[in-house]
């Protein structure tokens, strides 16, 4: 069984590594549709419509050119690889929606910054 350390993950938008990255998550949802007949002794259910969101964790860097284009309302190309971006490494692509970004300032800690987004289309599963 293969495992992988955090830091091998990559995020590319817009077709650029974004600078900076600590992490990210990436979560597939489908809907469910009741399909019970009114005679059923158990309910039934339907495979409905899919959709996927994440979210971007990075430390604040405003020279970074990728992390500037993340602003609410923005749509985005992107890349996301938890082992990397390497050949025959998995990957996951497709378009969304800036949802949200927020800065993070502690008064002893790294700035940071927090980046949400909503999928919109088909997310692909395929490798580098």
């Amino acid at each position: 069984m293969a495992t992988h350390f955090g830091k091998e993950g990559v995020v590319k938008a817009g077709g650029t590594g974004i600078g900076e990255l600590t992490g990210f998550t990436l979560e597939t949802t489908a809907d469910v549709v009741e399909d019970t007949q009114l005679s059923d002794s158990t309910k039934s259910f339907l495979a409905g419509r899919t959709s996927f969101s994440g979210t971007l964790e990075m430390s604040y860097d405003e020279t970074d050119s990728p992390q500037q284009t993340l602003t609410a309302g923005t749509s985005i190309s992107f890349v996301l690889g938890a082992e990397g971006d390497a050949t025959g490494d998995e990957i996951f692509s497709g378009s969304g929606i800036i949802t949200g970004m927020s800065v993070n300032v502690t008064l002893d800690g790294i700035t940071t910054r927090s980046v949400t987004f909503q999928g919109t289309g088909t997310l692909t599963r395929g490798t580098a």
